[in-house]
């Protein structure tokens, strides 16, 4: 998985570790702007994250749970990719203090996205 971060970014490094241990090979690059790799890959404003990963064709935005990513892979839906928007504690790379409840989103080719599953910090809910 290709990753574009911002230099120094203490919870990019965390999300990165997190994939690793599940067994992906990460390459990481520091870029200025994510603004521009997220209009490349098709990630809308309002579902932007912390970082930009693109793996098999899809993009990966924000703290997405490794399991989440290797399940996208496995089903391979005709979708631009995921993502977890914001910075939300308690997902991969923003361990510590509370767990909040987000959602991992399914951004569709169309740009439209749904909720791919629900977490609470690490844990998978439903």
């Amino acid at each position: 998985m290709n990753v574009y971060k911002n230099a120094g970014c203490g919870c990019c490094e965390g999300w990165i570790k997190h994939l690793e241990a599940a067994g992906f090979r990460v390459s990481a690059q520091d870029v200025p702007d994510l603004a521009a790799y997220r209009k490349k890959y098709g990630v809308p404003e309002e579902l932007a994250g912390c970082h930009t990963g693109v793996v098999q064709g899809y993009v990966i935005e924000g703290h997405v749970p490794a399991a989440e990513v290797q399940r996208l892979l496995k089903e391979k839906p005709k979708a631009r990719g995921l993502s977890v928007a914001g910075m939300p504690m308690g997902s991969p790379g923003m361990e510590g203090g509370s767990d909040d409840t987000y959602d991992v989103r399914l951004i569709k080719a169309d740009g439209a996205s749904s909720v791919y599953r629900r977490y609470r910090g690490m844990q998978a809910l439903g």
